[in-house]
This record gives C-alpha cells, sequence and structure tokens, in this order.
C-alpha cells in the first residue's frame, strides 16, 4: 500500500511539473467553493458566479467589484447571469456590515439594466428593464433568511429569471473616509436537483394613496380575492419610507382576519418570520393596510420611486407545491372600507422606533448602540426555521439497547406518552390480549365475562434507567389502545373494548374525572364511538380531538368539558373526491401550526388538518411506508419535525418495519431507524422527547425501544454479535502526531492524542507480525514523500529563481498545495485524496509536522461548512 501511494503521488508531481498547473473545472470549482468570502477592506475585485459542470450543488456568488462610493445614499447594482437550466436558490448568506451597507436587495429578471461590471441603479437607469422580481432583502447584519428544506426558488430560462440583480444602498459616506473598497455581496446556495416545494413572492402594493400635509393619521389599504391553489407563507417584509409608521398583512377567511405579519417599516427592511403559521387557499382575501402620518409635511406625498414620495408595500414569501407553483403574484387593489371596518386594531397602532434607530436607518452609520439592543434585534429577526439548516445531515438514530435496565413488566404495549418532566408513560394490555376472538362482526367485546385487567396498565418509567416511577389502571380497562397526556399531566386515554374515552386526574385511582361513550356499546352518532384509537389535546384552548376509529372513520372534537363540537373525515390532496379514512389509528397535535395531524394506518398515510376548522392541509405518504402507518408524532425543533412506524400490511410485508424522521414542511425522509436487539414485530404507538429521543412501543414483542441519536451514543458500550464495540461520537478519524525521527515501536501509542475518535471496533494487529515493521512500512512513504517534495522544490527554485518559489507559495492550487495545511506547515494527506475520486479521506488526516497536537484545522473547519450549506437531498418518491 505505501508503495502504491508514493507511486501515486510521484507521478502526480510529475504531472503537475509538466502541465505547469493545469486544472479539472470541478477541481477549480471545489476549492473555489471552500474559500473564505474576503472582507470588504481586503478585495481587489469581484467575486462572480462559480458554477461546476459537474455537481449537483453549487454556490454562486454576487457582490461588488470593489467600489467606492463618492455620496452617502448611494445605489449600486450588478447583474449575474442565472444557470439556463432549471436550478433552484435553497441558501442565501450575506455578506456585508451595516456599518458600510444601508440595506442589500436581490431581484430576478430577464433584462438588467446592464451587464458589464456595476452600475448607478439610484437614478433614471434602475435594477431591470422589464419585471424585476425580489427575492432576497437584507438590511442592519440580519441573520440569512433560512428558506424550509425542501423549499428552493426557481430560476433558469423556464422559470422566466436569467439574471440576477443585486442592488446595495450605501448610507453615510463616513465609513468610507478610508477610502477602502467594498465587494459585499450574498451567496446563493443552490442546486439542480428538484424541490417538492416552490417559493414564491406575494407583493401587495398600494398605488393610489394620497398623503395631505398635516394630516395626522392616513390609511393605505390593500385587498384582493386568491383564486389560486393553496400558497403557505413563512416569511414577509414591509417597505415605506419616511412617513409608514406601521404595515400589517392579513388572510381573511370567513370574516376572520389571521395575522400574517406586522412591522415597522422605519426598521430594518428584511424579511421576517411569519407570526404563526397559516396558508391561504381558494376563496380566501388577502389584506394590508399601510399607516402614515403626515404631520410635519408642508406638500402632498403620493405615492412613487423618490425619496419625497411615499410606497406602501406588503410581501409574503411563501412556499406551494411545485406541481402547482406560482413563482411571483401581485395585488394592488384598493380596500373595501365596509371590510376594513373589520381590521384587528393592533393594524392601527404605530410600533415605537427610537430616533436612535431612525438615525440607523436613515444613513446606515450611526452612534454606538447597546449590545444587548443589538441582540435583541438579531433574534427578532432569526427565522423560526432556521434550525432546519441546523440539524446534521448524517444525523441517525440508533437503539439504546441496554435500556431499560430494570425488567419491566409488559403485556401487548398499545400506547405510549410523555408527563411534563419527561417521564414515559406506557399503556399496556396486562394478561388480555386482542386475538381473533375477541369481538365479533357487530364489534362487540365478546370476553366480559374475564372482568377488566387487575393489573396496573398505566406505568409512568424513568427515561434514563427504566425504573418504574409509578403505576395505576388497575381494575379499569378491558383492551387499552392509545394515551396522551395535557398540560395538567392528566392522562387520556381510549379503550376498543369499552368503546369509551377516558380522562384520569392526578390520583390516578380515583374516578375518572371525564367519560366518554357507552361501556360495551358500538355506534356511529355524537354519543357513541367504535373502537376509538387516540386522543389528542390542543395544549392552549383544551379541546381534545379523538380518531375513530376501527369501525368509524372519522375524527371528532369536543370541548373541554367533553361537549361534542364538530366531526370530519379525510381529506383530498387533489381534486378529486377523497379516499375515506382507513382506521384512524394515531393523532398528533401541532402545537406551533394549531395543526392536527392523522395517521391513517391502512392506507398508509399521514394526513394533516387545521385543527380548529378540520379543514385539510396536506397528506404525507411514502413507499417506503409499505401501505400502513401506525402511529404518529410531532416535535416543533429543527423547525418541525415528523416521526412515524410503519406496520405489515395485510398483502403482506411491502417494506421493512421501521421508523421515520422527517421534516414536517416537506414531507422529506430525514432519517430511517430499527433495532439492533430485535426486529420490529407490530409497532404500535411513538412518542418523542424535544430533545429527539424516540420511544416505540411494539405489541408483539411486549416491549418498549429507545432510541437515541448516534451522537448521544458517545462512550456507550454496547454488545453486537458478543464483541464488546465502543461507539463515539464522531465518525471521522483524527490521527495527529508529531513526526519524530524513527519513533520506537513502544513509543507510538503515546503519540496518538485522546481525542482520536472513531465509530468502529478497531482490530488487532495480526499475530506474528513485528508492530516495529508495521511502523516502518507506514513511515517509509512518508519520508520519500518530504524527500521528493524537498528535491523539486529546490530544482524549481534553481531553474526558475525566487518568484517561482514566491508564486508557488502563495498558490494553494498544485498537488503540493492540497498537501500542505493552510498556512500550518503540515502535510494533509486527507485533502489530498479526497479530492480523488474513489478514496476516502479516512485514515489519512493531518501528519502535522510542527506545532501542538491539538492545534486547529481551518482547512477541515472550510469543510465542514461546505457541507452543512449543501443543498438538500431530493426528496423519496412518493405515492399518492
Amino acid at each position: 500500500m505505501g508503495s502504491l501511494i508514493c507511486s501515486i503521488v510521484l507521478l502526480s508531481l510529475i504531472f503537475q511539473g509538466n502541465c505547469l498547473g493545469s486544472r479539472s473545472p470541478l477541481s477549480v470549482f471545489k476549492r473555489y467553493q471552500e474559500n473564505y468570502w474576503p472582507p470588504s477592506n481586503e478585495c481587489a475585485r469581484t467575486r462572480r458566479s462559480a458554477v461546476s459542470p459537474d455537481a449537483q450543488n453549487f454556490t454562486i456568488n454576487i457582490g461588488m467589484p470593489g467600489v467606492t462610493p463618492e455620496a452617502s445614499d448611494s445605489y449600486f447594482c450588478i447583474s449575474v447571469r442565472a444557470p439556463r437550466e432549471d436550478t433552484y436558490i435553497v441558501d442565501f448568506q450575506p455578506h456585508a456590515s451595516m456599518n458600510t451597507v444601508h440595506h442589500m436587495l436581490l431581484y430576478g429578471c430577464r433584462s438588467p439594466f446592464s451587464t458589464d461590471n456595476y452600475w448607478d441603479c439610484g437614478g433614471v437607469q434602475g435594477t431591470c428593464q422589464d419585471t424585476a422580481n425580489i427575492m432576497y432583502a437584507w438590511a442592519r447584519d440580519a441573520p440569512p433568511t433560512k428558506l424550509p428544506r425542501g423549499v428552493g426558488f426557481k430560476v433558469g430560462s423556464d422559470a422566466g429569471i436569467t439574471h440576477f440583480v443585486l442592488q446595495i444602498h450605501y448610507g453615510d459616506i463616513a465609513a468610507f473616509r478610508d477610502n477602502h473598497k467594498d465587494c459585499s455581496g450574498v451567496s446563493l446556495r443552490m442546486t439542480s436537483k428538484p424541490q417538492p416545494l416552490i417559493a414564491g413572492m406575494y407583493l401587495l402594493m398600494s398605488v393610489d394613496t394620497v398623503i395631505p400635509p398635516g394630516k395626522k393619521v392616513v390609511n393605505a389599504d390593500i385587498a384582493c380575492m386568491y383564486r389560486k391553489y393553496p400558497i403557505y407563507p413563512f416569511a414577509f417584509r414591509t417597505h415605506t419610507h419616511r412617513l409608514g409608521k406601521v404595515v400589517s398583512g392579513y388572510r381573511v377567511r370567513d370574516g376572520k382576519w389571521t395575522l400574517i405579519g406586522r412591522q415597522s417599516p422605519q426598521l430594518p427592511q428584511a424579511f421576517y418570520p411569519v407570526s404563526s403559521a397559516v396558508d391561504i387557499r381558494y376563496g380566501d382575501t388577502i389584506a394590508a393596510r399601510c399607516v402614515f402620518t403626515g404631520e410635519g409635511k408642508t406638500s402632498t406625498t403620493y405615492i412613487g420611486s423618490t425619496s419625497a414620495d411615499e410606497m406602501c408595500n406588503f410581501y409574503i414569501m411563501y412556499y406551494m407545491d411545485a406541481k402547482q407553483a406560482i413563482p411571483y403574484m401581485s395585488c394592488m387593489q384598493g380596500g373595501n372600507n365596509d371590510m376594513f371596518r373589520n381590521i384587528p386594531e393592533e393594524a392601527n397602532i404605530p410600533i415605537p422606533v427610537s430616533p436612535e434607530e431612525m438615525m440607523m436607518m436613515m444613513h446606515g452609520h450611526g452612534p454606538h448602540t447597546d449590545p444587548k439592543v443589538e441582540k435583541e434585534d438579531s433574534v427578532l429577526q432569526q427565522p423560526k426555521r432556521e434550525e432546519e439548516e441546523v440539524l446534521d445531515q448524517g444525523y441517525h438514530l440508533e437503539e439504546m439497547t441496554n435500556w431499560p435496565g430494570a425488567d419491566l413488566q409488559l403485556g401487548q404495549v398499545s400506547g405510549l406518552a410523555l408527563d411534563s418532566n419527561n417521564n414515559l408513560v406506557i399503556f399496556h394490555r396486562g394478561d388480555h390480549k386482542w386475538g381473533v376472538n375477541s369481538f365479533d362482526n357487530q364489534r362487540i367485546y365478546q370476553q366480559q365475562g374475564s372482568g377488566p385487567i387487575q393489573q396496573s396498565t398505566i406505568l409512568v418509567v424513568n427515561p434514563v434507567k427504566g425504573k418504574v416511577l409509578g403505576s395505576s389502571g388497575r381494575n379499569l380497562f378491558y383492551m387499552p389502545h392509545g394515551i396522551s397526556t395535557d398540560t395538567n399531566d392528566n392522562y387520556w386515554v381510549t379503550d376498543v373494548a369499552l368503546h369509551q374515552v377516558f380522562k384520569l386526574g392526578k390520583n390516578r385511582e380515583e374516578k375518572p374525572l371525564l367519560v366518554l361513550g357507552q361501556a360495551f356499546q358500538p355506534g356511529s352518532d355524537t354519543h357513541h364511538f367504535c373502537q376509538p384509537t387516540d386522543v389528542a389535546v390542543d395544549p392552549v384552548s383544551g379541546n381534545f380531538y379523538v380518531s375513530d376509529g376501527y369501525c368509524n372513520s372519522r375524527i371528532m372534537k369536543f370541548s373541554p368539558e367533553g361537549k361534542y363540537i364538530m366531526q370530519w373525515g379525510a381529506g383530498s390532496a387533489h381534486m378529486h373526491r377523497p379516499i375515506q379514512f382507513n382506521v384512524p389509528h394515531s393523532l398528533a397535535f401541532v402545537p406551533d401550526r394549531r395543526e392536527l395531524c392523522v395517521a391513517d394506518r391502512e392506507n398508509g398515510r399521514i394526513q394533516c388538518f387545521i385543527a380548529e376548522s378540520g379543514e385539510f392541509v396536506k397528506e404525507i405518504k411514502h413507499n417506503e411506508f409499505g401501505g400502513e402507518v401506525f402511529a404518529v408524532s410531532y416535535v416543533p425543533e429543527h423547525g418541525g419535525l415528523m416521526y412515524t412506524v410503519n406496520g405489515e400490511s395485510i398483502y403482506g410485508q411491502l417494506a421493512p418495519l421501521q421508523g421515520f424522521m422527517m421534516n414536517y414542511s416537506s414531507g422529506e425522509i430525514l432519517d430511517t431507524f430499527s433495532p439492533d436487539s430485535q426486529d420490529f414485530r407490530m409497532p404500535h404507538d411513538i412518542v418523542v422527547t424535544t430533545d429527539g429521543t424516540v420511544y416505540v412501543g411494539d405489541a408483539t414483542t411486549d416491549t418498549v425501544l429507545k432510541f437515541v441519536s448516534s451522537e448521544k451514543a458517545e462512550h456507550r458500550s454496547v454488545k453486537k454479535d458478543g464483541i464488546e464495540v465502543h461507539e463515539i461520537e464522531e465518525t471521522e478519524t483524527i490521527i495527529q502526531a508529531k513526526l519524530k525521527p524513527q519513533p520506537k515501536a513502544q513509543e507510538l501509542p503515546n503519540e496518538i492524542p485522546q481525542e482520536v475518535k472513531k465509530k468502529n471496533l478497531v482490530k488487532p494487529a495480526t499475530p506474528g507480525v513485528s508492530p516495529a515493521i508495521i511502523t516502518t512500512l507506514l513511515l517509509i512513504p512518508l519520508v520519500v514523500l518530504i524527500s521528493i517534495a524537498a528535491f523539486i522544490r529546490w530544482r524549481k527554485t534553481r531553474m526558475y529563481g525566487e518568484g517561482t518559489e514566491k508564486l508557488e507559495s502563495s498558490s494553494s492550487g498544485g498537488i503540493l498545495g492540497k498537501l500542505r495545511g493552510k498556512g500550518s506547515g503540515g502535510l494533509n494527506l486527507g485533502n489530498f485524496f479526497a479530492s480523488h475520486k474513489g478514496y476516502s479521506r479516512k485514515g489519512f488526516d493531518r501528519l502535522s509536522t510542527e506545532g501542538s497536537d491539538h492545534e486547529k484545522d481551518d482547512e477541515e473547519a472550510t469543510d465542514s461548512e461546505t457541507e452543512e450549506y449543501s443543498a438538500p437531498q431530493p426528496p423519496v418518491s412518493s405515492s399518492s
């Protein structure tokens, strides 16, 4: 192996010397992606687009070519051609500071005013000769706008966007007293992979508002009926000039106003997250109001584009299904006075803005502000779904095989829940089993004579050690099924034999607080159930929902006191008649979106509805489900994650039995997991903690299985196939050691630092082979490599003089550049082999020839950054 490595390196060096720096387009693109954006005062030229002909994921950098504005309030624009084929923007990364730049806007269009260098776009020339579609806005050191996973702005010839135009407003000229060159801009993370959801922009704009001088309050109202496919807003932006006080946007449905966003236009005009999850559907009205004041003005102000005019714009950034996507829509229709009499009072209340903030917005360079205030502003602008980008692409759930530590005596495990202390609550059937003779054809329970289950059917279990903390539910139930908890730690349970729903108080052994349904009497009216399966409780209103069930294909909604409110059946993701529920088996309430999701077991799908009205929102269905979905659970972390388990179909096992973690917004499968200690037989229920720990109850094996992320398995020992394996947090081996002249074999282990991290089993050396021989064989290629490098360096110095040496030392493009670390003088075989197809960098990371073993590796930090922002994988194909 050592000889092979030396041969490859030697041939590469010779080839490099003959070619004098020839590069492949892909290698140039990869190196370019890994570079940092240069500080604005060091740039000498713009960094334009970088598109690889062989890469699906790439970055386009758009920035100013080293400009120095000569006047305050200057507007400069620069255009970059977009890829001709269909591609998708999946992330924006700004490179600017409020000390220099007042704000940046990115537009998409077909015909920019110029394609050469940059131009002054604050006067006669604007951004685009045709329609300029805004795609991104940045102001006041705002964090980047984050698109939900699976969402992208579509660009390319077919999308009508062939050019990007970046407009930068430079505020106070005092920022350029040192005459530095500015190349602020934005990086567009892009992919050629089709995205399931397409981002778009809806603009509400007033065109005829008149503001009389001295008038205290002037309202500009805009409203349009929406007549397209559903859209899902996730960010908004407001825009006026100096007279604007507050701008608010709403969805109006059946006379009810739902806030999309509200902000002072005098605060940073970036995109902010929507106030709450809201959808806009056919027949809704989209409305906005801008509140102006004419106080202090001596002349009438009209709508226009100059600083003496005013504007009233409310932007909604949304996503919609790719099949019906409309990227840009607008509304310029004045609002009806009768309608706007019912607008919420908040829309008329100005948002206070301090004089310091006004100065900052006017000039983009103001007095020093309190860091605490700046931090609060940053938090205010943080998109709600930023966490979706934080979730590691390599995230994976693994079974914790040594849990529970205690021996739990369980029957068929039918339901799982969590209490307010994150303790696990298990609902099981004790010595009762659901068999083929349990019910007759009318769903009447046939074993009533055996009495209720005498064991405790509800166990509270410590999540760490699995120790039972409490038990209840003796002599109450015949065939337990679903269990949920509310904010007061009450238990809500269903019994399919009794056909009833129970609410149990904190003192579990007392009489139930609430019982719905008639014992052993199935029915389909509002006072009966037929084998109800689960309950979900709204933590805000206290309303609860019952999935009913094995016989009735419906969801029922009740008040906290148990009063019937409404019911509904299945929805449809298409414009045809919906397929009715076939055993709605499990419920999950989505509190941050006010939605209710249903595991429609026999249809192998998850359907979600607006909890308040029962209106259908969406459906998640994948071939990997195999036709059956038993349970569903939701956590709001990372922008919203949905968990589910599948089951065996009546037609046989069409897919492996496993758990799934999915992005809630897109439905994309992010991870699948299954146990190591046994196979899933009938995973019946699933529950997830806020830290991502997953519990699955199996009704056939009478067990509860615990899954944690592979990172949490740090220093945890498990036994697999009789072999003791130490699972460590990281998956990449990092071995750093100082090279010493011919180290002794017995000293080698001391050279490996404690930071060595490996998720693998290290096998001992083959018996009979001396460690000294192995060490020598490993060191020979390194010695030869260093000798060759030194010889070539000496030879080139003699041939080309000091100029070549200087050029070589400043370049990282050659083979030696790849082998060297960034400014450390070390040899990094990992970077070299990682750049060649078919080789892994594992085991070839830096062997540092100087400095500390704990020296920070900047180059590898860059690799991690590149991976973190890589575009998401294409969604798994689904059946519908």
